[in-house]
């Protein structure tokens, strides 16, 4: 889904665009701090991690396909585990569930460095319950990346993981039947969509192509299979309550 937007980002640059595609968010983190990556697609809490660390400066703020700039965090499970039926659906109380029996039950963060698959879910489920989720679990994995935790639950690997709203709707474009035996149990309070961001250090005309190109890209095939209608101007500061969350 990224090639072709690289391929056109390519030409109107006028330089070549390589991809590079890491298994987590560190890697992407360290890349950009070593002048490997010039341009990045973070979430929230690792694009705080990259300005910190990496000299990364947020330019542009993914809009969604139905024009909001949010997205939500959850807790999903295996549509035939037991623990569906203890649990209100429609309520979303399924964090309660977890909490009172994590003992019992088998748990995956997705990547340490990620919003919603690691920090959002640690305050709203973990920290205001007073749980510590690294001695909560009869087992506690990181799966690496939000199609990992996805698949992980489709095929009854663990009990609970974490996902998210924007994920779950590119898997009904890349892995339908996957999707048909995930359940969502917890829809977390909204989360600021994501930044792209480039290294503070290019050069201002640099910088001025690569937003220019961003703000006006309007190939909607290539957007839908990103799932975005398009990008707006953005700053750090669009990301202060993700800061607030991790203090």
């Amino acid at each position: 889904v990224w090639d072709p937007l690289l391929a056109d980002m390519s030409e109107a640059l006028g330089r070549p665009v390589i991809g590079f595609y890491a298994t987590d968010y560190a890697g992407v983190i360290e890349g950009m701090g070593a002048g490997k990556v010039q341009v990045a697609w973070y979430g929230g809490k690792s694009y705080i991690e990259a300005a910190e660390r990496s000299d990364a400066e947020a330019f542009a703020q993914t809009v969604a396909l139905d024009g909001t700039k949010g997205y939500y965090s959850h807790l999903i499970t295996n549509v035939d585990n037991p623990i569906v039926e203890a649990i209100d659906l429609e309520a979303g109380d399924g964090d309660q569930y977890v909490i009172e029996n994590a003992g019992e039950l088998t748990f995956a963060f997705n990547d340490p460095n990620s919003t919603s698959g690691f920090l959002v879910p640690s305050y709203y489920v973990f920290a205001q319950n007073e749980v510590n989720p690294e001695e909560a679990f009869s087992e506690l994995v990181f799966a690496g990346s939000h199609e990992a935790t996805a698949l992980a639950i489709a095929e009854g690997q663990v009990d609970v993981a974490t996902n998210n709203s924007e994920n779950l709707d590119r898997l009904n474009e890349t892995a339908p039947e996957a999707l048909e035996n995930i359940q969502i149990i917890w829809t977390s309070p909204v989360i600021p969509s994501d930044p792209l961001a480039y290294r503070s250090d290019l050069p201002d005309c640099l910088k001025t192509s690569i937003q220019d190109f961003f703000f006006n890209y309007d190939n909607e095939e290539v957007l839908t299979g990103l799932q975005w209608q398009g990008l707006d101007p953005a700053e750090d500061a669009d990301w202060n309550a993700i800061s607030e969350l991790e203090i």
